[in-house]
């Protein structure tokens, strides 16, 4: 789809004035109310969509009950699926679909592919090209706990002094899977991870290919060493980045309900399924599509570089 810039209002799209925008915070996070999602999208109420997630980050939902062909259907509006999961594939008969799942069971011992996140990521940045947004709905959610955070990378980077702006516009870190280390199932992870070895180079700070905005691009879950920096001042940096990216102005919480929908730029934020839940008996049951991306683009013009595995296809 042709890219949009970004508007800095909250003005009504026309022919989507019933289409409710309410923002969540100051720089991240809005609701969107006035649509059934299990219908067809007009072209306007589309473009709303997509005007707030450029300008939000992120998007959320209530009371969709979607099935999988209709959320499939929702996301192909936006861009086009990509397979499951690179690595951990996904749903047989929807190749689209990602479940990420947490049932009693699974408190001892979690299958390999709905392994739990363990901090702050953007998704699969160990590509080239990764997703470009992430749309992820809840069916069986808890009653508490489980939340999500999200954070806004460009806003973030619009945080830092100039001096350190100018310097990370200069540096590029190599992006791939960590290996699980205490997962009960770490050596079937790892050798999931083994099977396609996607590691990727890519800039410090993108330029976000829609807005033109300028985005903080590491996260702890894949950014490993900086580019030209010894061990331990690559350490120290990505740890200063990861912390201020985290800050309170920065993110937004969401907590969900059963037909609650999370769409994300993936390009732009960062996020993290908060583990409580593992602490209790619920359970837990979403289901995830991604659009595919283009390769980023850092602020001198250099593109992010393939180290190892193929990039991402779309399901045509």
């Amino acid at each position: 789809m042709a890219p949009m810039a970004a508007r800095a209002d909250n003005s009504p799209t026309p022919g989507a004035e019933h289409v409710g925008i309410k923002p969540l915070t100051v720089h991240i996070g809005a609701e969107i109310d006035g649509l059934d999602l299990t219908r067809p999208l007009a072209a306007a109420e589309t473009e709303a969509i997509r005007r707030a997630l450029l300008r939000w980050k992120v998007v959320f939902f209530r009371s969709q009950r979607l099935d999988h062909r209709q959320h499939i259907d929702f996301a192909r509006n936006f861009g086009e699926p990509t397979p499951a999961h690179v690595v951990f594939g996904g749903d047989a008969e929807y190749p689209e679909i990602y479940p990420v799942k947490k049932f009693r069971a699974a408190i001892a011992a979690r299958p390999a592919s709905q392994r739990a996140w363990t901090d702050w990521h953007t998704d699969v940045t160990a590509a080239v090209n990764p997703p470009m947004a992430s749309i992820l709905r809840g069916v069986v959610v808890p009653p508490y706990g489980g939340d999500t955070h999200f954070a806004n990378m460009a806003a973030a980077y619009a945080a830092l002094s100039p001096a350190m702006q100018e310097f990370l516009g200069g540096l590029r870190a190599v992006h791939r899977f960590k290996p699980a280390d205490e997962d009960p199932n770490a050596a079937d992870y790892n050798a999931m991870v083994a099977r396609n070895p996607l590691v990727a180079e890519h800039p410090l700070v993108t330029v976000h290919p829609e807005t033109g905005e300028r985005v903080l691009y590491a996260n702890p879950e894949f950014t490993g060493d900086i580019v030209g920096l010894g061990p331990r001042e690559s350490e120290a940096l990505l740890e200063f980045l990861w912390e201020h990216s985290i800050r309170a102005e920065f993110c937004v919480r969401f907590k969900w309900e059963p037909g609650s929908i999370a769409f994300w730029d993936n390009r732009a934020t960062l996020h993290q399924a908060i583990r409580d839940v593992y602490a209790s008996d619920f359970d837990r049951e979403f289901y995830r599509v991604t659009l595919n991306g283009a390769i980023p683009v850092g602020v001198d013009g250099r593109p992010s570089a393939r180290l190892s595995g193929e990039p991402i296809a779309p399901l045509r």
